[in-house]
């Protein structure tokens, strides 16, 4: 009876490690798929400009040419502020933010799709016009035949990323 115990966990063993690697490779199958998918930047170099740390904050501003601004952070948070220069068919690759990111384009004209868009509309930003992305997953191109530069200011969960990739083409744009 022992040998047939023996032999019955033998077989219980080499079944385990068969299903353990069989689980590995389909994880690492995964990993590959997701980053061959990816829709990383192409053309465009970016520069850390100033990096720094903020504790939770609640302000209101009335400013006295009328209109309200209003920012709340629960928690404290990570503020970024990246210099991003593209050239000419640059692009940033579909990418998601934790939290708005506020971009002022310096230099050229950028255009900005928003990947939940069902129109795929563009919003075409020229120098000294800014642009308030929602953090839910866009792309930034440059579809002119000059360099184009803009400033960004992003914020993330103090430690978390200020970027993750996102799958191309979006769902509602061909690219």
């Amino acid at each position: 009876m022992n040998r047939f115990t023996e032999a019955t966990r033998n077989l219980l063993q080499r079944r385990r490690s068969l299903t353990a690697g069989v689980v590995a490779a389909l994880g690492l199958l995964l990993i590959v798929v997701s980053i061959a998918s990816a829709s990383p930047p192409s053309g465009v170099t970016p520069t850390i400009l100033a990096r720094g740390s903020y504790d939770a904050f609640k302000v209101m501003a009335y400013p006295d040419a009328g209109g309200l601004f209003k920012a709340e952070a629960k928690a404290p948070i990570d503020v970024v502020v990246r210099r991003h220069e593209y050239v000419a068919g640059g692009s940033t690759g579909w990418h998601a933010h934790p939290y708005p990111v506020f971009i002022t384009v310096i230099q050229g004209t950028l255009t900005f799709y928003e990947r939940d868009d069902p129109t795929c509309t563009p919003k075409v930003v020229h120098t000294g016009e800014g642009y308030v992305d929602s953090g839910r997953g866009h792309i930034g191109r440059n579809e002119t035949g000059a360099p184009a530069v803009d400033i960004s200011v992003i914020m993330a969960p103090v430690g978390a990323a200020f970027r993750t990739e996102l799958s191309a083409p979006s769902p509602y744009c061909g690219f």
